[in-house]
């Protein structure tokens, strides 16, 4: 009995100078471990009288129950003091300003793109792709461009030695369209096209929408209808629309479309050069000869085209005053459009 009690004095003077974790286990396995000093002693009763054996078992059970509740306590003020510890050494001050978290917008183009498919896929169109490398035929001969018109001239046109070329405009997948659709229908194409240019509102490469529709009994009237539309659409607002007639080798008539000056509402500024109108587009009938190139009947079918810079429109929509801000990636320009 009194070996268990110096055990006992021992252990709390041995737990209550642990100074971590791990030296407090090493004391629990000294004296509670299988091999432990109050393990040996129950290795014992069984020599002790019958008398002495309930005894002398109360005893070593309150002698290890009293070490493993002075292990606990040690353990649990240990922790603590480790926490605080912790806490001390990563303070946080909470009057700093919070790390700011940065996040990307959808680039001004890709608005106006997502907005053109809305618009035209409401209005019933599908869209249609083709290759931005071309041949000639599609790219000139099939839009009635003869082997001498300046639309083929070198400084305009990016070309291979193998006589293809990158695409100066989208209506190669016009006629694309018409040799593999029957009319009546109603198509859209956007995508990237070249042309050798490079100023405050003209890059090498630019984007262009160009919209098709064919069917029995069109007229330059459902094409000022959907110009309309579309332009009110796009701009949410009433614009004011202006037809001049212009020369286009696919179509004929064939006209440049202008709308009132959104900056000073038809006044005249120096965005629209005093003249209150802003040029937008290009459009007209589907000349005769491109239909029947493209295997239509031109006597029964008649069609409307028109093609506009993308680049140009969202310029005009977010008053942005230079097209090459668009492919240069600043970040102080992009991020005005979150």
């Amino acid at each position: 009995m009194q070996a268990l009690e110096d055990i006992l004095q021992q252990a709390e003077s041995a737990i209550n100078t642990a100074a971590d974790l791990k030296t407090l286990d090493h004391f629990r396995v000294q004296y509670l471990g299988k091999k432990g000093q109050v393990s040996e002693y129950l290795k014992t009763l069984g020599s002790l009288s019958p008398e002495d054996r309930p005894l002398i078992g109360q005893k070593i059970n309150s002698t290890k129950e009293a070490i493993q509740s002075l292990i606990t306590k040690r353990g649990e003020a240990l922790k603590q003091a480790h926490i605080a510890k912790q806490l001390a050494g990563e303070t946080i001050d909470i009057t700093l300003p919070g790390r700011s978290t940065e996040f990307g917008s959808i680039h001004p183009l890709v608005k106006t793109l997502a907005e053109l498919r809305r618009i035209f896929t409401e209005m019933g169109f599908v869209f249609m792709d083709g290759p931005e490398i071309e041949d000639d035929y599609h790219n000139f001969a099939a839009l009635n461009i003869p082997p001498l018109h300046p639309a083929r001239a070198m400084q305009d046109t990016f070309y291979f030695p193998d006589g293809r070329l990158l695409r100066t405009h989208m209506s190669p997948v016009q006629i694309r369209t018409m040799k593999q659709l029957r009319p009546p229908f109603r198509m859209v194409a956007m995508g990237r096209v070249y042309r050798r240019d490079f100023d405050l509102t003209h890059t090498p490469m630019f984007h262009q929408m160009e919209c098709l529709m064919v069917d029995e009994q069109v007229s330059f009237a459902h094409l000022k209808g959907l110009l309309r539309q579309f332009l009110q659409s796009f701009f949410q607002s009433e614009v004011v629309i202006r037809f001049r007639p212009s020369y286009f080798p696919f179509t004929e008539p064939s006209a440049e479309v202008d709308i009132g000056c959104l900056k000073c509402a038809g006044k005249g500024c120096r965005i629209c050069k005093q003249t209150g109108f802003l040029e937008v587009l290009g459009c007209g009938m589907v000349h005769p000869n491109v239909l029947t190139m493209a295997g239509i009947e031109s006597q029964q079918y008649q069609g409307f085209a028109l093609g506009l810079g993308v680049d140009r429109l969202t310029m005009l929509k977010y008053g942005i005053g230079d097209l090459r801000a668009l492919f240069e990636n600043d970040l102080r320009f992009l991020t005005q459009f979150k």
